[in-house]
């Protein structure tokens, strides 16, 4: 749980002294990572800087502007408007419905001119807002009352319902995740938590019992995935060749990897979504078990970068945002990882700041700017 309580607080820093201020190792952290989604980018392209890696440096630019930005301003602005971010983000995962493009067999994106936005990503970090925002306003001794409980779960439902009619499980799975631990740091009773275990254990029952029926509950593309998660040899050349050629691509790389552009899998194109939801693959292929542990290091890093700054934080809101800005963070990498290892099923979440995508980049870079402006402008003084 985290609940503070300020007292006698120093006055948070102003002006051009707000950047002496910034969380410089965790900047830097994410500059090391999105340097390494560069040179991958570079890699799978055959050596070609225009086809992936200049797009994303470029989107990597205007992210980190963004990030300087966001964390310059107050983070009591962010907490007043939290309510019209979530609702925003309703509204474009509502306009998808209408106006949404086609990609790859989902309806997810929005074109905004040059720019095509995932509404879908922006509400991962509203809806963490959202939550906050209301836990701070929440009084502790409601925190775990029945009606009190109900209003985050609808606050979370919504969105959830709204990307897995998408459809999207991986980003719906990302949304609950978050909204969760965000609830669980906020206080709410661990009496809550065991029935919670078990409708997810029945949700997953009905979900698998489903499947033929007239209420099947997931898209046939979706059962199959699963299937080929529990046994990828029932079709390697169909639904089972994302994983087939994943596999040999992290087998092949050994230990210290085939050497940088040396990854037959994605120099052959053997290995399917390498600049996106595969690129971890790559990596392996190319720089073995010390490459992929070297970028789960950088990535632990940020976690627990992130995590002291949240339980050092004495303002509610901003350690509440950033505890579930952090574990949303860690559910992305997570979920793509143990998808690409054969651990989970194939959900369509790409790597954190290093695979090809203009929405992810941007929108994660803002988050860590929310991250920063908590950091930046957390009171100063003793506890009570």
């Amino acid at each position: 749980m985290i609940y503070w309580e300020q007292m006698n607080a120093r006055p948070t820093p102003t002006g051009p002294a707000k950047l002496l201020h910034l969380h410089w190792p965790l900047l830097l952290l994410l500059c090391a990572v999105c340097a390494t989604g560069f040179l991958m980018l570079y890699s799978v392209a055959g050596g070609e800087l225009d086809r992936w890696a200049q797009p994303q440096m470029t989107r990597f630019a205007l992210g980190l502007f963004v990030l300087f930005v966001v964390a310059m301003i107050h983070v009591d602005f962010w907490k007043k408007i939290a309510p019209i971010a979530y609702l925003g983000g309703l509204a474009l995962l509502v306009a998808v419905e209408f106006v949404g493009a086609v990609g790859m067999g989902a309806q997810r994106w929005i074109d905004i001119g040059p720019l095509r936005l995932q509404p879908s990503e922006v509400m991962k970090v509203s809806l963490v807002m959202m939550l906050a925002a209301y836990y701070s306003w929440l009084p502790p001794e409601k925190v775990s009352r029945p009606f009190w409980v109900a209003i985050p779960l609808a606050l979370i439902a919504l969105p959830t319902l709204l990307v897995l009619k998408q459809p999207d499980l991986g980003t719906s799975i990302l949304l609950v995740a978050g909204g969760c631990v965000v609830m669980f740091l906020a206080g709410v009773s661990w009496w809550y938590w065991g029935p919670a275990i078990a409708g997810a254990v029945g949700t997953v029952w009905a979900v698998m019992a489903s499947k033929g029926t007239e209420w099947q509950i997931l898209k046939d593309y979706q059962y199959r995935r699963i299937d080929t998660f529990l046994d990828p040899s029932l079709d390697p050349m169909g639904a089972g060749y994302h994983i087939t050629q994943a596999t040999i691509a992290l087998g092949a790389g050994g230990v210290s990897g085939r050497g940088f552009m040396q990854g037959t899998q994605s120099r052959l194109n053997f290995l399917p979504e390498k600049h996106t939801d595969f690129i971890f693959t790559s990596l392996a292929e190319q720089f073995g078990l010390i490459g992929g542990l070297t970028l789960l290091g950088l990535y632990t890093a940020i976690i627990l970068f992130c995590l002291l700054s949240a339980f050092q934080n004495r303002d509610r809101f901003g350690a509440l945002m950033t505890g579930g800005l952090t574990a949303t963070f860690f559910f992305f990498f997570a979920v793509n990882m143990a998808m690409v290892m054969g651990l989970a099923p194939v959900v369509g979440v790409p790597l954190p700041l290093v695979s090809y995508g203009g929405s992810a980049m941007l929108v994660l870079l803002g988050a860590f700017g929310l991250i920063q402006s908590a950091h930046v402008h957390r009171p100063r003084g003793a506890l009570r």
